[in-house]
């Protein structure tokens, strides 16, 4: 981060702050690595199934149309949602969670947090620039990258910029992403996981959101038995939340709106001013839980991501052992970080298929 007028975006150009960091975004490397990074699916199982760019396309498409009908600024949330995922590892949560582990084992108390990881790929890890690193971003999308909805009063961050203000929640616009990744997560896993043969609508058809969505496709005369059933269910389950979140947001919005996106101040016990209704969140949450036990924890699932741990494990422990297994300029990066962060953040930036690739160099064994 700059301390000068830059980290604020503020140097001429003809387009507005926010369409400035949202190009930036978009021609960086670490959103190009996205489309290889798992979101449920492992990037090889076939073309058909969501990877973190795509989910991140879905995330922004919905967020800017959840901003559009709250009066915000939708290309503020469209940047906070193409940059929310930029921190994750391969193969999902699960190689965020072990990277995590290795380095406390290793005495980093600071550990991996995708979340933060987002934030230092934005302000310290992408170099675009010859006297500063990061992309050169604005305060409000940064802010919104590194807190989504609440505060993000975090034992790491004690050195962050103040203006961050860790005790306040962020933007609307932050809060509008992050019930948009919820909305998109939640559908297009059931799409993949109906496609993939992982769960079936007699499973999902004995949850109360479910149900509501199945009368809307009904409605439309489609039974279950057609292939466009699928389709048109994750269509009206999206349509749902959407509308649900809109109507219950109106108010919330217009008294918290401002002209210059800023943190809300609200203390953390607050009801946030935007989001779903009481009776959709409630039936969100048992949704998601049902999806934790019947997609999420499938055995086939399951496997694919041990795989991916062993993957990480191994990586981890080879570059540990043996610092000339790195590239050049990531041993470089040593007189500017511990060994085990650059480590971490070589692991992080990689694809699955780099990341198997670079495993089976170094082991001579298929995943």
């Amino acid at each position: 981060m700059q301390a000068n007028e830059r980290f604020f975006g503020f140097e001429e150009d003809f387009r507005d702050p926010y369409a400035r960091d949202r190009d930036r975004v978009l021609h960086c490397s670490s959103f190009r690595r996205l489309e290889y990074k798992t979101q449920v699916f492992l990037n090889h199982e076939g073309d058909y199934f969501r990877t973190r760019l795509t989910h991140s396309l879905e995330v922004s498409q919905i967020a800017r149309t959840l901003s559009r009908m709250l009066e915000l600024n939708e290309t503020l949330a469209e940047v906070i949602a193409l940059s929310h995922d930029l921190g994750h590892t391969p193969f999902g949560h699960v190689g965020g969670d072990v990277l995590d582990r290795l380095l406390k084992e290793d005495g980093r108390p600071l550990g991996f947090e995708h979340n933060f990881q987002s934030f230092r790929v934005l302000t310290k890890l992408e170099k675009r620039y010859k006297d500063f690193d990061g992309l050169n971003l604005t305060f409000a999308t940064l802010e919104g990258v590194l807190k989504h909805s609440y505060p993000y009063k975090k034992s790491f961050l004690a050195g962050l910029d103040a203006r961050f203000d860790l005790e306040k929640h962020p933007s609307l616009e932050a809060m509008v992403v992050d019930h948009a990744d919820e909305i998109a997560y939640t559908s297009h896993d059931i799409d993949d996981g109906i496609k993939y043969g992982l769960i079936s609508f007699d499973d999902l058809l004995e949850d109360e959101l479910c149900l509501r969505v199945d009368a809307i496709v009904q409605k439309e005369g489609i039974s279950r038995k057609e292939n466009l059933y699928r389709h048109r269910f994750v269509a009206g389950l999206i349509k749902l939340l959407v509308e649900d979140f809109i109507e219950n947001s109106k108010e919330g919005a217009k008294k918290y709106r401002q002209n210059v996106p800023i943190c809300v101040t609200l203390n953390a016990e607050e009801k946030l001013p935007v989001g779903f209704s009481k009776e959709t969140a409630t039936q969100l949450k048992k949704l998601k839980k049902l999806l934790l036990n019947k997609l999420y924890k499938h055995e086939k699932i399951s496997r694919k991501m041990h795989a991916g741990k062993q993957c990480i494990k191994g990586l981890y422990k080879a570059f540990a052992e043996d610092k000339d297994l790195l590239p050049p300029h990531q041993k470089e990066l040593f007189d500017l970080r511990t060994k085990e962060r650059v480590i971490a953040d070589y692991i992080a930036a990689m694809t699955d298929r780099y990341a198997m690739k670079t495993y089976h160099e170094l082991y001579g064994l298929s995943l």
